[in-house]
Protein backbone atom coordinates (compact mmCIF):
# COMPACT_ATOMS: atom_id res chain seq x y z
CA UNK A 1 0.00 0.00 0.00
CA UNK A 2 2.71 2.48 0.99
CA UNK A 3 4.73 1.75 -2.16
CA UNK A 4 1.68 2.14 -4.44
CA UNK A 5 0.60 5.42 -2.83
CA UNK A 6 4.03 7.03 -3.08
CA UNK A 7 4.58 5.82 -6.65
CA UNK A 8 1.15 6.92 -7.92
CA UNK A 9 0.96 10.46 -6.54
CA UNK A 10 3.56 13.12 -7.25
CA UNK A 11 2.70 15.14 -4.13
CA UNK A 12 3.59 12.09 -1.99
CA UNK A 13 7.11 11.79 -3.46
CA UNK A 14 8.83 13.79 -0.74
CA UNK A 15 12.31 12.92 0.51
CA UNK A 16 10.79 11.51 3.71
CA UNK A 17 8.35 9.34 1.78
CA UNK A 18 11.14 8.03 -0.45
CA UNK A 19 12.79 6.59 2.65
CA UNK A 20 9.46 5.21 3.88
CA UNK A 21 8.80 3.65 0.48
CA UNK A 22 12.19 1.94 0.48
CA UNK A 23 11.55 0.71 4.02
CA UNK A 24 8.24 -0.72 2.80
CA UNK A 25 10.16 -2.66 0.13
CA UNK A 26 12.40 -4.06 2.87
CA UNK A 27 9.35 -5.06 4.94
CA UNK A 28 7.79 -6.73 1.91
CA UNK A 29 10.95 -8.74 1.21
CA UNK A 30 11.13 -9.80 4.87
CA UNK A 31 7.64 -11.27 4.47
CA UNK A 32 9.05 -13.59 1.80
CA UNK A 33 10.90 -15.33 4.63
CA UNK A 34 7.69 -15.96 6.60
CA UNK A 35 6.78 -19.32 4.93
CA UNK A 36 10.20 -20.75 5.80
CA UNK A 37 9.95 -19.62 9.43
CA UNK A 38 6.45 -21.08 9.67
CA UNK A 39 7.75 -24.35 8.26
CA UNK A 40 10.56 -24.42 10.82
CA UNK A 41 8.03 -23.90 13.61
CA UNK A 42 5.82 -26.66 12.25
CA UNK A 43 8.52 -29.16 11.34
CA UNK A 44 12.06 -28.13 12.20
CA UNK A 45 13.55 -31.39 10.88
CA UNK A 46 14.05 -32.24 8.06
CA UNK A 47 14.76 -29.12 6.02
CA UNK A 48 13.35 -29.84 2.57
CA UNK A 49 14.31 -26.73 0.60
CA UNK A 50 17.99 -27.34 0.01
CA UNK A 51 21.27 -25.67 0.96
CA UNK A 52 20.90 -22.62 -1.31
CA UNK A 53 17.46 -21.65 -0.02
CA UNK A 54 18.67 -22.03 3.58
CA UNK A 55 21.56 -19.64 3.02
CA UNK A 56 19.61 -17.12 0.92
CA UNK A 57 16.67 -17.06 3.34
CA UNK A 58 18.94 -16.15 6.28
CA UNK A 59 20.86 -13.67 4.13
CA UNK A 60 17.71 -11.85 2.97
CA UNK A 61 16.39 -11.60 6.53
CA UNK A 62 19.69 -10.25 7.84
CA UNK A 63 20.20 -7.85 4.93
CA UNK A 64 16.68 -6.39 5.07
CA UNK A 65 16.91 -5.97 8.84
CA UNK A 66 20.14 -4.02 8.41
CA UNK A 67 18.63 -1.99 5.56
CA UNK A 68 15.64 -1.00 7.69
CA UNK A 69 17.71 0.27 10.61
CA UNK A 70 19.97 2.21 8.22
CA UNK A 71 16.93 3.79 6.54
CA UNK A 72 15.47 4.84 9.90
CA UNK A 73 18.79 6.40 10.89
CA UNK A 74 19.24 8.23 7.56
CA UNK A 75 15.66 9.46 7.68
CA UNK A 76 16.13 10.76 11.21
CA UNK A 77 19.29 12.60 10.16
CA UNK A 78 17.38 14.12 7.24
CA UNK A 79 14.61 15.33 9.59
CA UNK A 80 17.22 16.73 11.99
CA UNK A 81 18.80 18.73 9.17
CA UNK A 82 15.39 19.94 7.92
CA UNK A 83 14.39 21.22 11.37
CA UNK A 84 17.74 22.48 12.65
CA UNK A 85 19.08 23.90 9.35
CA UNK A 86 15.99 24.49 7.15
CA UNK A 87 17.62 26.77 4.57
CA UNK A 88 20.71 24.63 4.03
CA UNK A 89 18.77 21.37 3.96
CA UNK A 90 16.61 22.56 1.04
CA UNK A 91 19.67 22.75 -1.17
CA UNK A 92 21.54 19.76 0.28
CA UNK A 93 18.68 17.27 0.70
CA UNK A 94 17.17 16.73 -2.74
CA UNK A 95 15.14 13.83 -4.08
CA UNK A 96 17.91 12.74 -6.45
CA UNK A 97 20.49 12.71 -3.64
CA UNK A 98 18.12 10.82 -1.39
CA UNK A 99 17.69 8.20 -4.13
CA UNK A 100 21.47 7.79 -4.30
CA UNK A 101 21.64 7.54 -0.50
CA UNK A 102 18.95 4.85 -0.51
CA UNK A 103 20.91 2.84 -3.09
CA UNK A 104 24.05 3.21 -0.98
CA UNK A 105 22.18 2.09 2.16
CA UNK A 106 20.90 -1.02 0.40
CA UNK A 107 24.36 -1.79 -0.96
CA UNK A 108 26.01 -1.41 2.43
CA UNK A 109 23.33 -3.50 4.17
CA UNK A 110 23.55 -6.36 1.67
CA UNK A 111 27.35 -6.39 1.70
CA UNK A 112 27.51 -6.35 5.51
CA UNK A 113 25.06 -9.27 5.66
CA UNK A 114 27.14 -11.36 3.22
CA UNK A 115 29.01 -13.34 5.96
CA UNK A 116 25.64 -14.94 6.80
CA UNK A 117 25.88 -16.87 3.54
CA UNK A 118 28.93 -18.72 4.91
CA UNK A 119 27.78 -19.14 8.53
CA UNK A 120 24.54 -21.05 7.91
CA UNK A 121 23.75 -24.23 6.04
CA UNK A 122 22.03 -27.60 6.16
CA UNK A 123 23.68 -29.99 8.60
CA UNK A 124 22.96 -33.65 9.41
CA UNK A 125 23.44 -35.85 12.48
CA UNK A 126 26.12 -37.86 10.67
CA UNK A 127 28.05 -35.75 8.19
CA UNK A 128 30.09 -38.72 6.94
CA UNK A 129 27.01 -40.73 5.92
CA UNK A 130 24.26 -38.10 6.02
CA UNK A 131 20.72 -39.15 6.81
CA UNK A 132 18.65 -36.65 4.85
CA UNK A 133 15.73 -37.01 7.25
CA UNK A 134 17.85 -35.26 9.93
CA UNK A 135 18.81 -32.18 7.91
CA UNK A 136 18.54 -28.85 9.75
CA UNK A 137 18.91 -25.32 8.40
CA UNK A 138 21.02 -23.65 11.07
CA UNK A 139 24.37 -22.09 11.90
CA UNK A 140 27.11 -24.48 10.88
CA UNK A 141 29.38 -26.31 13.33
CA UNK A 142 32.36 -24.52 11.79
CA UNK A 143 30.76 -21.11 12.44
CA UNK A 144 30.29 -22.03 16.10
CA UNK A 145 33.66 -23.71 16.69
CA UNK A 146 35.65 -20.99 14.93
CA UNK A 147 33.97 -18.22 16.92
CA UNK A 148 32.84 -16.46 13.74
CA UNK A 149 29.20 -16.87 14.73
CA UNK A 150 29.77 -14.94 17.95
CA UNK A 151 31.60 -12.22 16.02
CA UNK A 152 28.70 -11.94 13.56
CA UNK A 153 26.18 -11.78 16.41
CA UNK A 154 28.11 -8.98 18.11
CA UNK A 155 28.44 -7.08 14.84
CA UNK A 156 24.70 -7.46 14.23
CA UNK A 157 23.92 -6.34 17.78
CA UNK A 158 26.19 -3.31 17.40
CA UNK A 159 24.43 -2.64 14.09
CA UNK A 160 21.22 -2.31 16.09
CA UNK A 161 22.28 -0.51 19.26
CA UNK A 162 24.63 2.11 17.78
CA UNK A 163 21.91 3.53 15.48
CA UNK A 164 19.52 3.46 18.46
CA UNK A 165 21.89 5.69 20.44
CA UNK A 166 22.19 7.93 17.38
CA UNK A 167 18.39 8.16 17.16
CA UNK A 168 18.08 9.09 20.84
CA UNK A 169 20.56 11.92 20.30
CA UNK A 170 18.88 13.12 17.09
CA UNK A 171 15.33 13.14 18.43
CA UNK A 172 16.50 14.72 21.67
CA UNK A 173 18.14 17.51 19.67
CA UNK A 174 15.03 17.91 17.48
CA UNK A 175 12.79 18.11 20.55
CA UNK A 176 15.00 20.83 22.06
CA UNK A 177 14.98 22.73 18.76
CA UNK A 178 11.20 22.63 18.46
CA UNK A 179 10.78 23.64 22.09
CA UNK A 180 13.08 26.64 21.69
CA UNK A 181 11.37 27.69 18.45
CA UNK A 182 7.99 28.24 20.15
CA UNK A 183 8.74 31.96 20.52
CA UNK A 184 9.08 32.33 16.72
CA UNK A 185 5.65 30.93 15.86
CA UNK A 186 3.99 34.36 15.59
CA UNK A 187 4.96 34.43 11.91
CA UNK A 188 2.39 32.56 9.73
CA UNK A 189 5.02 30.85 7.56
CA UNK A 190 7.00 29.78 10.62
CA UNK A 191 3.85 28.41 12.26
CA UNK A 192 2.94 26.33 9.20
CA UNK A 193 6.46 24.98 8.85
CA UNK A 194 6.74 24.04 12.52
CA UNK A 195 3.31 22.40 12.46
CA UNK A 196 4.36 20.26 9.48
CA UNK A 197 7.61 19.33 11.22
CA UNK A 198 5.76 18.29 14.36
CA UNK A 199 3.32 16.07 12.47
CA UNK A 200 6.12 14.36 10.57
CA UNK A 201 8.18 13.99 13.74
CA UNK A 202 5.30 12.34 15.62
CA UNK A 203 4.92 9.72 12.89
CA UNK A 204 8.67 9.02 12.78
CA UNK A 205 8.94 8.72 16.58
CA UNK A 206 6.12 6.15 16.60
CA UNK A 207 7.78 4.24 13.71
CA UNK A 208 11.14 4.23 15.53
CA UNK A 209 9.60 3.18 18.86
CA UNK A 210 7.66 0.38 17.17
CA UNK A 211 10.84 -0.79 15.46
CA UNK A 212 12.81 -0.81 18.73
CA UNK A 213 10.11 -2.67 20.68
CA UNK A 214 9.69 -5.28 17.93
CA UNK A 215 13.38 -5.91 17.17
CA UNK A 216 15.01 -5.52 20.60
CA UNK A 217 13.73 -8.94 21.85
CA UNK A 218 15.06 -10.54 18.65
CA UNK A 219 18.62 -9.31 19.27
CA UNK A 220 18.47 -10.16 22.98
CA UNK A 221 17.10 -13.64 22.28
CA UNK A 222 19.65 -14.39 19.58
CA UNK A 223 22.55 -13.53 21.87
CA UNK A 224 21.05 -15.55 24.74
CA UNK A 225 20.61 -18.58 22.47
CA UNK A 226 24.29 -18.41 21.50
CA UNK A 227 25.30 -18.54 25.19
CA UNK A 228 23.13 -21.43 26.45
CA UNK A 229 24.82 -24.69 27.41
CA UNK A 230 22.03 -26.85 28.87
CA UNK A 231 18.73 -28.29 27.63
CA UNK A 232 16.35 -26.28 29.86
CA UNK A 233 17.99 -22.99 28.99
CA UNK A 234 17.94 -23.89 25.30
CA UNK A 235 14.22 -24.73 25.47
CA UNK A 236 13.44 -21.44 27.21
CA UNK A 237 15.58 -19.55 24.72
CA UNK A 238 13.78 -21.16 21.77
CA UNK A 239 10.38 -20.12 23.18
CA UNK A 240 11.67 -16.59 23.65
CA UNK A 241 12.96 -16.57 20.08
CA UNK A 242 9.57 -17.74 18.78
CA UNK A 243 7.88 -14.80 20.50
CA UNK A 244 10.52 -12.38 19.19
CA UNK A 245 10.06 -13.75 15.65
CA UNK A 246 6.34 -12.88 15.83
CA UNK A 247 7.31 -9.33 16.84
CA UNK A 248 9.74 -9.09 13.92
CA UNK A 249 7.03 -9.86 11.39
CA UNK A 250 4.65 -7.54 13.25
CA UNK A 251 7.22 -4.77 12.76
CA UNK A 252 7.24 -5.47 9.02
CA UNK A 253 3.45 -5.01 8.83
CA UNK A 254 2.73 -2.25 11.32
CA UNK A 255 4.10 0.82 9.50
CA UNK A 256 1.19 1.28 7.02
CA UNK A 257 -1.20 1.12 9.98
CA UNK A 258 0.80 3.83 11.77
CA UNK A 259 0.80 6.07 8.67
CA UNK A 260 -2.94 5.59 8.22
CA UNK A 261 -3.75 6.40 11.84
CA UNK A 262 -1.47 9.40 12.20
CA UNK A 263 -1.27 11.01 8.75
CA UNK A 264 -4.34 12.68 7.22
CA UNK A 265 -2.41 13.14 3.97
CA UNK A 266 -1.67 9.40 3.79
CA UNK A 267 -5.33 8.55 4.41
CA UNK A 268 -6.42 10.94 1.66
CA UNK A 269 -3.89 9.42 -0.77
CA UNK A 270 -5.04 5.90 0.14
CA UNK A 271 -8.64 6.91 -0.55
CA UNK A 272 -7.65 8.39 -3.93
CA UNK A 273 -5.80 5.20 -4.83
CA UNK A 274 -8.79 3.07 -3.84
CA UNK A 275 -11.13 5.20 -5.98
CA UNK A 276 -8.72 4.94 -8.91
CA UNK A 277 -8.83 1.16 -8.63
CA UNK A 278 -12.62 1.11 -8.35
CA UNK A 279 -13.37 3.30 -11.40
CA UNK A 280 -11.97 0.89 -14.06
CA UNK A 281 -13.90 -1.98 -12.47
CA UNK A 282 -17.15 -0.02 -12.48
CA UNK A 283 -16.59 1.02 -16.09
CA UNK A 284 -15.89 -2.61 -17.05
CA UNK A 285 -19.08 -3.77 -15.33
CA UNK A 286 -21.05 -1.06 -17.12
CA UNK A 287 -19.71 -2.26 -20.51
CA UNK A 288 -20.69 -5.85 -19.69
CA UNK A 289 -24.23 -4.80 -18.76
CA UNK A 290 -24.61 -2.84 -22.02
Amino acid sequence: MTILIIQHFKDMKTTTNLYLSSMAVSDLIIFLCLPFDLYRLWKYVPWLFGEAVCRIYHYIFEGCTSATILHITALSIERYLAISFPLQSKTVVTRRRVQYIILALWGFALVSAAPTLFLVGVEYDNETHPDYSTGECKHTSYAISSGKLHIMLWVSTTYFFCPMLCLIFLYGSIACKLWKSKNDLQRPCAFGRERSHRKTLKILVVVVMAFIMCWLPYHIGRNLFAQVDDYEAATLSQKFNMASMVLCYLSASINPVVYNLMSQKYRAAAKRLFLMRQQPRQAHRGQIQL
